[in-house]
């Protein structure tokens, strides 16, 4: 029995609930995005089954549904070695009453789930602690662990009040919900460690395309957890989008919110390279975040490390080892500070 409380989401196309499922809270989404296109008729009512559950056909062989799950992931997540792994683990998961088939019904509901973006992003970033756990699924509907704190301060300002409220009130608001600065360390050490995991990650590259407080969290014990997968996109799904794509200035080749690439002014087309690696943009997020409240001892070298980081620019893979060095010098010094103490 699956328990509807409140609704979270204010989009159509994206139904988010809190609920209550084997006596936990949970978090119950039911995404309908495919079959809401933006060439239909709104006034028509879709037909949901006929959109989203119409592969595989009947008569489908388990081999060719192998095939179609390779095919799909391929164009998702580029060409890996290790798809093969994540074909199979599809398959152990598609089969929902464990008898070691997976009929018709199975089959589709688990490539109707495989075209929701935050869904196949589980998937894929399954083994990182960072992300919160797929509990369950039927049909298109999927139920995840809820995450106590799902902002990096711990509260956000109610939305009707945002607008009235200057930034400085916001800060100070923040500042004064936010967990204790060696907890707010151990937070960001765990953002650091997801930027780790997904840059070369299992299935590839990954690119958190909107940086902001309101899309990362942490559970209570302080660890961090990415609380909207929805604002992270493939590598191929964002060179896909600009790949051919006409632009007159840099802002024209931005995918999500600030995943943007450059533009060639001569020939009006995006390039398909980043600007700004994903660890630039969490130190953006972390400069407020960590030098609030940093001990004394500690804070002009926060400062400085921060500093550069924000300014990394240009295809992480070309400077790896650069931006490697970046990312483990600001976890050491912080770790340093945190380390064998009741906050570690």
């Amino acid at each position: 029995t699956l328990v509807f409380q409140q609704c979270l989401s204010s989009s159509p196309t994206q139904q988010v609930y809190r609920g209550l499922w084997k006596e936990k809270e949970v978090i119950v989404k039911c995404g309908i995005e495919v079959a809401l296109k933006p060439d239909s008729n709104p006034d028509s009512v879709p037909r949901r089954d006929l959109v989203l559950f119409d592969k595989p056909t009947r008569g489908t062989s388990m081999d060719e549904f192998r095939e179609m799950l390779l095919n799909f992931l391929k164009s998702n997540l580029g060409d890996q070695a290790s798809l093969a792994a994540l074909v199979s683990q599809i398959i152990t998961m598609a089969d929902v009453n464990r008898d070691g088939k997976v009929s018709l019904a199975e089959a589709k509901s688990i490539w109707a789930l495989l075209h929701l973006n935050e869904f196949l992003l589980m998937l894929s970033l399954h083994e990182k602690e960072h992300t919160s756990k797929l509990l369950g699924h039927c049909g298109d509907l999927y139920v995840t662990e809820k995450i106590p704190h799902n902002s990096l301060y711990g509260t956000n300002v109610p939305h009707f009040f945002q607008p009235l409220l200057p930034s400085a009130i916001h800060r100070i608001i923040h500042q004064w919900f936010a967990p204790a600065w060696p907890r707010r360390a151990k937070i960001a050490i765990g953002l650091l460690e997801f930027v780790e995991e997904i840059f070369h990650g299992t299935y590839g590259n990954f690119y958190i395309c909107e940086t902001s407080f309101k899309n990362v969290g942490y559970n209570d014990k302080y660890d961090f957890k990415m609380v909207n997968l929805r604002k992270v996109a493939t590598e191929m799904t964002i060179r896909g989008f600009l790949k051919g794509r006409h632009c007159e200035q840099n802002v024209d080749c931005t995918y999500g919110k600030d995943c943007m690439a450059t533009c060639d002014k001569l020939m009006k087309q995006c390039k398909s390279d980043m600007v700004q690696p994903n660890l630039a943009k969490v130190c953006g997020l972390l400069q407020d975040y960590l030098l609030y409240g940093a001990p004394a001892d500690l804070k002009e070298e926060l400062q400085k490390q921060l500093r550069t980081c924000m300014t990394l620019s240009g295809l992480a893979s070309q400077m790896e080892v650069h931006h490697s060095l970046v990312l483990n010098n600001l976890k050491t010094l912080l770790w340093k500070k945190i380390s064998n103490t009741k906050y570690s």
